[in-house]
């Protein structure tokens, strides 16, 4: 699987971070070294009079590194819009040079790496280039992380759809639980649609975590949510 994965979502807030946080450990439970890196990260609140990165803080923990915040995440917004959006606000350039020397540096350090990125692939990063664009420049094959319920066919069909249309290799799908309810019969069957409609892995649905905190208790959670598709990862990632 090259050397690490590329997760996006087919929105904002299906759970990619905590879907990413999650492979770093199962491949931390096999004694895999593992780096982790979120290229931009906006909505930060203010910390010391800077954006502080959260999500960052918590792959950081489940991957257990320690490498420095300008590599990791090189862009940190106050505004919760698209990076195009609250870098015209904030009147900071996102150059996509910057974030490939990061990444070139985070791979030096580490033998796999697990990059998560912003909302959508077609969310706007400049004026010119969007999420898509950055997935085909660190030349990594894509995850999607997508919800488990209604509604979710549309959004993942056109998610794979665009990527594969753009060149990028699509190696799965991870439908996760975004909001506590009773499984329904579409998150029943979505699983079994989805890899009949496109071809890939399905894995999933992860069970809901409420308020994943970057602690061992939460991480322990993480790992347990995982597990009924523990050894399916884990060979997706080291074959």
């Amino acid at each position: 699987m090259s050397n690490g994965l590329f997760i996006t979502g087919t929105d904002t807030g299906v759970g990619k971070t905590m879907v990413t946080a999650g492979l770093a450990m199962l491949l931390r439970s096999r004694h895999k070294p593992v780096g982790v890196m979120k290229p931009i990260q906006t909505g930060c609140p203010m910390v010391e009079g800077k954006p502080f990165p959260e999500d960052t803080v918590k792959l950081q923990g489940a991957s257990e590194t320690d490498d420095p915040l300008e590599l990791v995440t090189p862009y940190r917004f106050r505004s919760p819009l698209a990076p195009f959006v609250a870098g015209r606000i904030e009147r900071k350039k996102i150059t996509f040079s910057k974030i490939l020397r990061a990444y070139r540096q985070l791979k030096q350090r580490h033998a796999f790496m697990l990059v998560e990125g912003i909302g959508g692939i077609l969310v706007p990063i400049t004026k010119k280039a969007r999420v898509l664009e950055l997935i085909q420049l660190l030349d990594l094959p894509l995850l999607i992380v997508a919800r488990s319920g209604l509604g979710t066919l549309n959004h993942t069909l056109l998610t794979a759809h665009r990527a594969k249309e753009a060149g990028i290799t699509v190696a799965c799908i991870v439908l996760n639980t975004s909001q506590p309810q009773r499984q329904s019969l579409a998150e029943k069957t979505n699983p079994g649609i989805l890899a009949e409609l496109t071809g890939l892995p399905v894995f999933g649905p992860i069970p809901y975590i409420k308020g994943f905190q970057p602690n061992e208790r939460g991480f322990k959670k993480i790992l347990k949510s995982f597990e009924p598709w523990r050894d399916g990862l884990l060979k997706l990632m080291q074959s």
